[in-house]
């Protein structure tokens, strides 16, 4: 996207907002050294030796998924198609983060596994395990090329750069943390960088709002601009799916987003996954993703709302929506506001917020990529039996070489004037077919270790083909619509795979499904505990989802 390196995007730091971005850094790099002096283990580095509270994990595990598709591409979704981006979060995140807590997590506490592909292992064999630890390997190198790509376009922004170079000091600063402290100082960086990207956003967003005369005024711009009554509504979003049918639209938004693909992402998305299993107890563990729930619940008002102020006030941006080419695309958004809005002091503070959004999406990806690749291939597969010394070692070299795998893959993703479409294509490859696969097998107790990899092999399959299909104009899909009709379909594929071989293949014996098959598992061994540091109702995961879930239900009904 050469777009970034041009004048349009150049922000005016000034000194002030320099020193801002050093104070910022050094607590970053020094949260890494510190978090090195707990590692004694490859548990301590790749799971936090299982000791964290449930408000760390639970801030951790929100501001881990809040990178670059939350403001980046989420701000993009804003100013393209205004309201109806509200979707992915109170269709497409918050129920599956609900349920991730009440009904996957005790599963994955429960079973002591280490990682999401070592849950597939126990559960269908070695054939199933691989297929997914290399799928997942591959899915975080492409995701983390995300993240490093818009890391990249800050150190751009502010110091002119070309992309190459940018890539490299970027790579670097989130390296340097990663290797040094593994998961603990991924996660204790995610907790500040939560708070650093609210103080950034949240100015924005009400400086943006007085800038347009305040909601009525954003309302009022909204309406005069093109299609703006669709942008000012978030259902049937026609715009957003690419459907014609209104009816269609809703099916895709409910079925494609809100149930295969939120699902798909939030409950077997070691990424996520990963920072609820370094919780001290199930219900910590439980209670990490309910917790995440919360914020998640008004972020869209923080980077959603900027996009639609970014699409009626930014010069730029309206140009681009009136069909003109102003060299600069929807993933600029945000940046342009900010250098329309904020004056030095809040810039840096706004620039820091993005640095540490960037940063946190890509160490979530790199943390898990060294635990699943580490565990799940290199011990598994490659070089077994060797003390656990070798493998915390290896963990640190996998962390280098994913990073300069990422270096390569942001150039792919630099290719995209809109990443949500990049990354919505990508889950529907990666997580669709994954969650079809675990909620047959979790709750099925007769589907065999074959039905587990050639399910998942061939909802994959599914997927890639109605990418191609789309990409070469047998089906025409705007938007982010072919990526839902793909997730549907590696849904649905899946399944009927998997239950068309188990109809010809032996499963496991009832014995080695224990805690596997929600049928075979105790209820006693998934119930959360109520007692010491896990006493009290507010820190009940079900009184807790419950309050969740009524303010999801109110907001979606509120903004109709």
């Amino acid at each position: 996207m050469i777009a970034l390196a041009q004048d349009p995007l150049r922000l005016d730091a000034s000194a002030i907002d320099y020193v801002l971005l050093a104070v910022y850094f050094a607590f970053v790099l020094g949260i890494g050294f510190l978090a090195r002096r707990s590692i004694s283990s490859s548990l301590d580095f790749f799971l936090s030796g299982r000791a964290l509270p449930a408000w760390v994990t639970g801030l951790a595990f929100i501001a881990a998924n809040l990178g670059a598709i939350e403001i980046i591409g989420m701000s993009a979704n804003g100013a393209m198609y205004g309201m109806p981006t509200m979707h992915y979060f109170w269709i497409g995140a918050v129920p599956a983060m609900l349920f991730l807590g009440l009904v996957m997590m005790p599963f994955y506490y429960g079973s002591k596994v280490r990682s999401v592909p070592e849950f597939m292992l126990r559960r269908f064999g070695t054939a199933a395990h691989l297929v997914n630890g290399i799928s997942f390997a591959l899915a975080q190198i492409l995701i983390a090329g995300v993240n490093l790509f818009l890391l990249a376009t800050i150190v751009d922004a502010l110091l002119g750069w070309p992309l190459w170079v940018s890539l490299l000091v970027a790579a670097a600063i989130v390296l340097s943390y990663t290797a040094l402290g593994g998961l603990s100082a991924a996660i204790y960086n995610e907790v500040l960088q939560f708070f650093v990207i609210v103080a950034a956003l949240l100015p924005l967003t009400l400086v943006g709002l007085h800038r347009v005369g305040g909601w009525s005024g954003l309302v009022e711009e909204v309406t005069n601009s093109p299609d703006g009554a669709e942008h000012l509504s978030a259902w049937p979003g026609n715009a957003l799916t690419g459907f014609g049918s209104s009816f269609l639209s809703v099916l895709g938004i409910v079925f494609g987003l809100g149930f295969v693909l939120a699902f798909g992402y939030w409950t077997t998305n070691f990424v996520e996954v990963q920072r609820a299993m370094a919780s001290k107890s199930m219900s910590a563990a439980m209670r990490t993703p309910i917790i995440g729930a919360f914020p998640k619940l008004f972020i869209p008002f923080l980077v959603v709302i900027p996009g639609m102020i970014a699409g009626v006030s930014v010069s730029e941006m309206v140009a681009l929506q009136a069909g003109e080419n102003p060299g600069v695309d929807y993933n600029d958004a945000i940046l342009l506001l900010m250098r329309d809005l904020l004056p030095n002091g809040l810039l840096g503070v706004a620039l820091a917020g993005l640095l540490a959004s960037f940063m946190a999406g890509m160490a979530a990806n790199l943390s898990s990529f060294n635990t699943v690749f580490t565990y799940d291939i290199w011990q598994a597969y490659i070089v077994k039996g060797r003390p656990d010394s070798y493998y915390l070692n290896m963990g640190r070299w996998v962390t280098v070489g994913a990073t300069l795998g990422a270096v390569g893959t942001a150039f792919i993703a630099s290719g995209y004037s809109n990443l949500m479409d990049y990354l919505q294509q990508l889950f529907s490859f990666f997580n669709a077919p994954l969650f079809a696969t675990f909620i047959l097998g979790m709750y099925w107790k007769r589907m065999t270790p074959a039905a587990g990899w050639s399910g998942l092999v061939s909802g994959t399959l599914a997927a890639v083909l109605v990418f191609l299909a789309n990409t070469f104009g047998v089906i025409e899909l705007s938007g982010q619509g072919a990526s839902f009709v793909g997730a549907g379909a590696a849904f649905v594929v899946d399944i009927v795979v998997s239950v068309v071989v188990t109809m010809f293949t032996r499963p496991k014996p009832d014995s080695e499904l224990v805690g596997l098959v929600h049928s075979l598992t105790p209820r006693e061994s998934r119930r959360a505990e109520t007692t010491g540091e896990d006493a009290g109702w507010y820190r009940r995961p079900w009184v807790l989802a419950l309050i969740a879930g009524v303010l999801v239900v109110a907001l979606n009904i509120i903004f109709f």
